[in-house]
């Protein structure tokens, strides 16, 4: 019999404990059966595509250990029994990591728990270089937009936050989570200027979803970056807080371009904050593979050529804040908030 792809993964998965989740599902009190139907609901009300079915024959697989859940069960998993990765047996734990951590019943979203689970999910940005004070500034200048959306008024000046990182590391999510606590529009790369990048490479005879040739790089990268930022402009113009959420590669890596943002952005009021989401080749791996994106496949059938050109350990030239994402730690985190503020969507 030939083993699944899933089914190698499972057998070599590094801390991998299936007998865990079976003692949660046992503990619930819940059969497969009733669990998938748990499972399932968790899914539909956090949006988490990936799930179609969570029949009872998936998860039984999934607890004997023979198919490792894909990164989408997994988070349901989290949701579904108020636990972390660790917790269930997915993976060992980072050093210092939390687990065993508690949620906040929806029906608490005002009392102080509940406040503390945001606050615990924000806690996960930290100082990536020095200054510390300054970047500490920004979690609670989330926290206290996140408490003021339902008060009214923000005494702080408006904030442009670049959310970046290597493709897969988790930085969309994190950016769509710092957007449903503060209310801050969102101005993600790929849906504002995809249908731009596409013409414009074939236009120059090229393939539509290349990403990794000189012809991108050399004639459409700048274009698309500059709508990118020509759309924030518009926005901080007017005094608006945004969240931008792009590779910034190139551009984190350069004082100089920084320079230049932080300058235009100051002569308007606006601070800026440039924050690099950390993650690890196995997971960037898994979720490029998950989301099944055309201008991926390059990625995908040369990885070990594509993973030679990116640096793991490199970091923004400039002042600039972190979130560990390794093993999906972060965005865990963040849906668990999410939960306890009743607000689940992805």
């Amino acid at each position: 019999m030939t083993m699944t792809e899933g089914q190698r993964v499972a057998k070599h998965r590094a801390g991998w404990r299936p007998d865990r989740l079976r003692e949660q599902r046992e503990a619930h009190g819940l059969t497969l059966e009733k669990a998938g139907e748990r499972l399932r609901a968790v899914a539909e009300q956090a949006k988490l595509k990936g799930i179609p079915a969570a029949n009872p024959q998936t998860l039984w697989q999934h607890e004997q250990g023979e198919v490792f859940p894909g990164p989408h069960y997994r988070r349901a998993y989290c949701l579904l029994y108020q636990a972390t990765e660790p917790d269930l047996g997915f993976r060992t734990a980072l050093p210092g990591e939390e687990t065993t951590y508690k949620l906040t019943p929806v029906s608490d979203r005002l009392n102080g728990a509940h406040v503390l689970a945001v606050e615990r999910a924000v806690h996960r940005i930290a100082p990536g270089s020095g200054e510390a004070d300054h970047h500490f500034n920004l979690q609670q200048r989330i926290i206290d937009a996140w408490k003021r959306r339902h008060t009214g008024g923000d005494p702080h000046r408006p904030v442009l936050i670049l959310v970046g990182g290597f493709a897969g590391s988790g930085k969309t999510e994190l950016a769509r989570f710092l957007v449903q606590l503060t209310g801050w529009p969102l101005l993600d790369k790929d849906p504002l200027t995809r249908p731009l990048v596409e013409r414009l490479l074939v236009a120059l005879g090229g393939d539509p979803n290349d990403r990794h040739t000189e012809l991108y790089r050399e004639h459409v990268r700048s274009v698309e970056y500059d709508c990118l930022m020509q759309s924030a402009m518009a926005n901080i113009r007017c005094g608006i807080s945004t969240v931008l959420s792009a590779p910034f590669i190139a551009e984190m890596t350069d004082p100089a371009w920084m320079q230049r943002l932080a300058n235009r952005a100051s002569a308007m009021g606006v601070d800026v904050f440039p924050v690099w989401v950390q993650c690890d080749e196995d997971s960037m791996r898994e979720y490029i593979g998950f989301r099944s994106a055309a201008r991926d496949a390059w990625k995908l059938a040369r990885w070990d050529e594509y993973m030679a050109t990116i640096d793991l350990d490199m970091r923004p030239a400039v002042p600039h804040l972190v979130v560990d994402n390794r093993l999906g730690t972060a965005v865990t985190l963040a849906d668990q908030a999410r939960q306890a503020m009743g607000a689940m969507y992805a």
